[in-house]
């Protein structure tokens, strides 16, 4: 899917960044958080140490081991104190400690500014460790590191509560939803008119995925060889391949 860059939300990124800890994503499929994690990652003028979480990794020392190892790749020795030996013995009640021995080794092996990504977080958000070690950790992090995650989930609540304390960002659905502008410069960037893209919004509810998808197919129907045939439009309705395209992407 095309990118088009939303200053918005980089803005609002750009805040979290400088006032707190730590940032969640938080919506449903398609409404490009990963596209905005990417882009703001590759504009963020930091180290970036990135890990996509799979539902194997809902075991914790196979979360922590690929955590750990995206980490290393930007600060060289993290993980070889005492941490591994933590982990080989954690439970839910010692994650605290847990916690304490990762901010102790980012701050050992300080190098340049890091942001850590995790990406769909959602996949091992029922496990019973999560919690009590990203409660502790957040609030701990160093200045010089901040944590972006993105999941398809609302954040467990003893983590949403750090909002209120500065610690934590939240991102929402809403948020990330194309606003009636956005809409419209994505669209005149396939050279289509203001008028489908508003029409386009309505019917995509502004996600990122099915909007662009819209763009994308329309844009291609516009420019297939028709003698004398008119501007695609969509009307009330969308067309049948339109509405099959929009389908698709919102149910990716």
């Amino acid at each position: 899917m095309a990118y088009l860059p939303r200053p918005r939300l980089q803005a609002i990124l750009e805040q979290s960044l400088s006032s707190c800890t730590s940032t969640i994503l938080s919506a449903r499929a398609g409404t490009g958080k990963t596209s905005l994690a990417i882009d703001f990652a590759e504009n963020s003028g930091r180290a970036v140490a990135w890990y996509k979480v799979d539902a194997p990794d809902s075991e914790l020392l196979i979360f922590f081991r690929y955590l750990i190892a995206s980490i290393s790749k930007q600060r060289p020795g993290f993980g070889g104190g005492a941490l591994l030996p933590l982990l080989w013995s954690a439970t839910p009640g010692r994650m605290p400690l847990v916690a304490e021995a990762f901010v102790y080794e980012l701050e050992r092996e300080a190098g340049k500014p890091l942001l850590i990504v995790i990406e769909d977080l959602h996949l091992v958000c029922d496990v019973e460790w999560l919690v009590p070690f990203f409660s502790r950790l957040l609030p701990l992090l160093p200045s010089d590191v901040h944590l972006l995650i993105t999941s398809r989930t609302m954040p467990p609540a003893p983590l949403w509560r750090l909002r209120s304390k500065q610690t934590l960002s939240v991102i929402d659905e809403e948020t990330l939803c194309f606003t009636k502008e956005e809409a419209i410069s994505l669209f005149e960037s396939y050279d289509l008119s203001r008028e489908q893209a508003c029409i386009a919004l309505d019917h995509s509810h502004g996600r990122a995925a099915a909007l662009t998808s819209l763009a994308a197919t329309l844009h291609e129907l516009e420019s297939e060889p028709a003698s004398g045939a008119a501007p695609v439009s969509l009307g009330n309705r969308p067309s049948v391949v339109v509405a099959h395209k929009l389908q698709a992407s919102q149910d990716e």
